[in-house]
């Protein structure tokens, strides 16, 4: 199982960036898919997670009206748009898959089973 996390880079505060994760090795609709970040210093932290569909999503509160997560299962790749990026977003970002068939996004970094390589935000002001 391989997920290739992209997107990331260095934007000014209140700009824009989308990331994606392409994941392969895995039948892709089957898992519960999810967006964490780790700053320096600091626990890894669940930023959005979506079911299998796609039909049900949920963020945390810190990016609430300014992140949104997405997928598209036949190209076996989920998106992070983030909009209004602010300082403290500067983390390196990673994908997520729990196992096969579970149920829906947590916020918990050990209810995962796979994960990407992360890829680097940073936001300067």
């Amino acid at each position: 199982v391989q997920l290739q996390a992209s997107g990331g880079g260095l934007v000014q505060a209140g700009g824009s960036l989308r990331l994606s994760c392409v994941a392969s090795g895995l039948t892709f609709s089957r898992y519960v898919m999810g967006w964490f970040r780790q700053a320096p210093g600091k626990e890894r932290e669940f930023v959005a997670g979506t079911s299998r569909s796609g039909g049900t999503t949920s963020v945390a509160e810190s990016v609430k009206d300014r992140f949104t997560i997405s997928r598209e299962n036949t190209k076996s790749t989920l998106y992070l748009q983030m909009n209004s990026l602010k300082r403290e977003d500067t983390a390196v970002y990673y994908c997520a898959a729990k196992s096969e068939y579970a149920g829906a996004a947590t916020t918990s970094h050990y209810d995962y089973e796979y994960w990407g390589q992360g890829t680097q935000v940073t936001v300067s002001s």
